[in-house]
């Protein structure tokens, strides 16, 4: 076989790889998979089951790449609509509903069986943030910004989903991880949907709302209000058992510097200041986890 032949070849494997990340939308599953990593460990009373701990990365992965191939299926003519989403396999025609389909329900049964070794709870809510994200969320987008509420539901399940597998049932650090993980949603999709306006304008979506055709520009200020709600939860923590005194100081402090950054969107209405809350909200939401996490091994 020439050179030229097996360069082909690679070309072709790495294409088809890269097809396959972009559909799973590898790097939003890898942080889903990440949040509910960190909620299975903050959720064990004991050392970590490394082989349980793969099967939970496994199953989460899974779970989370059959709802976004879903959500991918089902927005495949709108993306053809966005610079930043016209390249994607089935908006450019590179790969066919039917065999995403297929593989989506490949990866939402085989996720669903992984969870089901922990618990029968574990799958169902498996199967329940497949269905919520793909078959409410995703077409609610092009109605109204209320989709961002909905949305945050299945967003914050794998974090119930990691206490679930930890614990067996839903417990107290479960709800209240459950709560970091729903509230942070608004701030950090307002700040998407702020940076990717026009797009998603042009492709019908109202994921932030709108005032005279333009951003509505106290989205900075609801954004910075909902990241002070993480202080009352923090308290709530603290008094609850859940985390230490070091702990508390972290997240109010941590919360404070987020609503900064919300305050700072309203007070300019910059791409920059967009841009800085969005990586403001993956900051709190790494330190939030990793505290809860951290403070219970020491």
């Amino acid at each position: 076989m020439s050179r030229e032949a097996v360069d082909s070849i690679k070309s072709s494997q790495s294409n088809w790889l890269m097809d396959y990340a972009i559909l799973f939308k590898y790097k939003l599953t890898l942080f889903v998979v990440f949040s509910a990593m960190m909620s299975y460990m903050a959720s064990l009373s004991g050392p970590i089951n490394w082989f349980k701990f793969v099967l939970l990365f496994i199953g989460g992965f899974c779970i989370t790449a059959a709802a976004n191939t879903l959500n991918e299926v089902l927005e495949k003519d709108y993306d053809k609509l966005m610079k930043r989403t016209a390249d994607r396999p089935l908006a450019a025609g590179r790969m066919s509903v039917s065999h995403a389909v297929f593989v989506a329900g490949v990866l939402w049964v085989l996720g669903m069986v992984c969870l089901a070794y922990f618990n029968v709870l574990a799958s169902l809510l498996g199967a329940l943030a497949v269905i919520s994200y793909a078959f409410v969320y995703t077409p609610l987008k092009r109605y109204s910004p209320i989709a961002v509420l909905v949305g945050a539901f299945p967003g914050a399940i794998p974090l119930l989903i990691g206490n679930v597998a930890a614990v067996g049932h839903i417990d107290q650090m479960g709800i209240f991880l459950f709560a970091i993980q729903f509230i942070w949603q608004f701030p950090h999709f307002w700040a998407i949907g702020w940076l990717g306006y026009d797009e998603y304008q042009l492709a019908g979506y109202k994921l932030i709302a709108s005032k005279d055709g333009e951003r509505d520009p106290n989205t900075g200020i609801h954004a910075a209000i909902y990241a002070c709600l993480f202080i009352p939860l923090a308290i709530f923590g603290f008094y609850a058992g859940l985390i230490g005194f070091y702990a508390l100081v972290l997240m109010i402090v941590s919360a404070i510097g987020f609503a900064y950054f919300g305050y700072n969107l309203f007070r300019n209405g910059t791409r920059k200041s967009a841009l800085q809350l969005m990586f403001a909200s993956l900051v709190y939401l790494a330190i939030a986890l990793g505290v809860v996490y951290f403070d219970k091994l020491f």
